[in-house]
């Protein structure tokens, strides 16, 4: 049962659920949950982690971290020690000091010190859709006579024995955060459920853009080709009338490339804007993965945000490749990886299939989209190298500096 909180905690408590509602967007609501909880409870830190499927986390937010901080932590943690048993176990954690637990792995240098720990599940169902937790709680000057133990609540974490330290997080803060993250797994859910909904509309205004665009162009280029014919046709018995064709096919083409390009404006990936490029790459490997029978792999380490300009870049290199790999290389393994160096970021697409001669694709004119890949990686001060031979596989590398 939840205990009852003054009046002044249930207007915070009720600020912190409508906060959480009033979000549509996946990262929004992520956000305002761990802001909400953090100031709710008196927390130094709050962090919320959403677990991808290969033992990482496909959305990590924090607060009470700064951007250097953040930046220089590191690559996000993984689903181990005391996050997993709030992962895989679905349990709420409270620890005096968490790096006294036997679970607890060490952090890297740049990671905050942390000691009192409260960690809770978010839970829809059977399904565990995050884990939750704060740390370093202020504590009152006060203290509990050491023969006093704390109450435990019903499916919580026992509390420290009498020759130890309490956590200076209560009992009635475990049962607040789990209250926040009941609300926290409806917000969520709702957003995600928003979210699927855009993506449906998105996508069919991404059909009625290649339609359009199908049509305006194919009658561009369709103009283009009776031009050229009249211009060759007059070349020989009237050049003057062949030159105004070819001034004409010039202006004709011209046309097209600015509709092109307004169409690959308009049809920027969505999913960049909402969930960056890692999350972005993350989600198309599992979906590629599931729809052909080769394996699609994604690992990223280090790299967290670009700018916008060179994440369209390296997605749409991304996606040409694994194109090449899966349909024209007949790929058993494709693993797109993507690692910080410097204060820029390598991406790299290999695959174990039929590879080729990047010599013989040059001079044939069958160039399976390098020079666009080329142009892409220019166009943000990137470089494009690729590596294959017949047989052996092919490695598409671009890397981008920093922003």
């Amino acid at each position: 049962m939840i205990r009852m909180v003054p009046r002044s905690g249930l207007a915070a408590v009720s600020a912190a659920l409508l906060a959480m509602n009033r979000q549509l967007e996946v990262r929004d609501v992520l956000q305002t949950i761990v802001a909400s909880a953090r100031e709710l409870l008196g927390a130094e830190y709050a962090a919320l982690g959403v677990p991808d499927d290969h033992g990482g986390f496909a959305q990590f937010v924090v607060a009470g971290v700064s951007e250097e901080e953040w930046e220089a932590i590191g690559p996000l943690p993984r689903q181990h020690g005391i996050l997993a048993a709030m992962l895989h176990e679905a349990t709420p954690q409270r620890l005096a000091d968490v790096r006294k637990d036997p679970r607890f792995g060490g952090w890297p240098s740049a990671h905050p010190k942390m000691a009192d720990f409260l960690g809770m599940p978010i839970a829809d169902g059977e399904e565990v859709l995050g884990a939750l937790f704060l740390a370093n709680k202020p504590r009152c000057s006060g203290r509990r006579p050491a023969h006093q133990a704390e109450e435990r609540p019903e499916g919580g974490t026992a509390g420290p024995a009498a020759d130890e330290r309490p956590c200076a997080f209560t009992v009635a803060d475990e049962e607040l955060l789990r209250l926040l993250a009941q609300h926290a797994a409806i917000a969520l859910t709702n957003a995600r459920l928003y979210e699927r909904s855009r993506e449906l509309t998105i996508a069919g205004e991404r059909a009625r853009i290649g339609h359009d665009l199908h049509d305006a162009v194919s009658q561009k280029l369709f103009s283009l080709r009776l031009t050229a014919q009249a211009a060759a046709a007059l070349v020989d018995r009237d050049p003057a009338r062949a030159k105004a064709e070819l001034h004409e096919v010039a202006r004709l083409s011209a046309e097209a490339v600015d509709e092109l390009r307004a169409a690959v404006v308009e049809m920027r990936p969505a999913a960049l804007d909402e969930d960056g490029l890692v999350a972005t790459l993350r989600t198309q490997a599992q979906i590629l993965d599931r729809a052909h029978t080769a394996e699609v792999t994604f690992a990223c380490e280090g790299v967290r945000a670009l700018p916008s300009a060179q994440e369209e870049a390296l997605l749409r290199v991304a996606q040409e490749a694994l194109h090449n790999a899966l349909r024209h290389a007949d790929a058993a393994h494709v693993r797109v990886t993507l690692v910080r160096r410097g204060p820029g970021a390598v991406l790299t697409v290999t695959d174990d299939g039929a590879g080729f001669d990047p010599g013989a694709v040059r001079t044939s004119g069958r160039h399976l989209g390098l020079v666009s890949m080329r142009d892409r990686a220019g166009g943000v001060g990137g470089r494009l190298t690729v590596l294959s031979e017949p047989g052996k596989g092919t490695a598409v590398e671009m890397e981008v500096p920093g922003g």
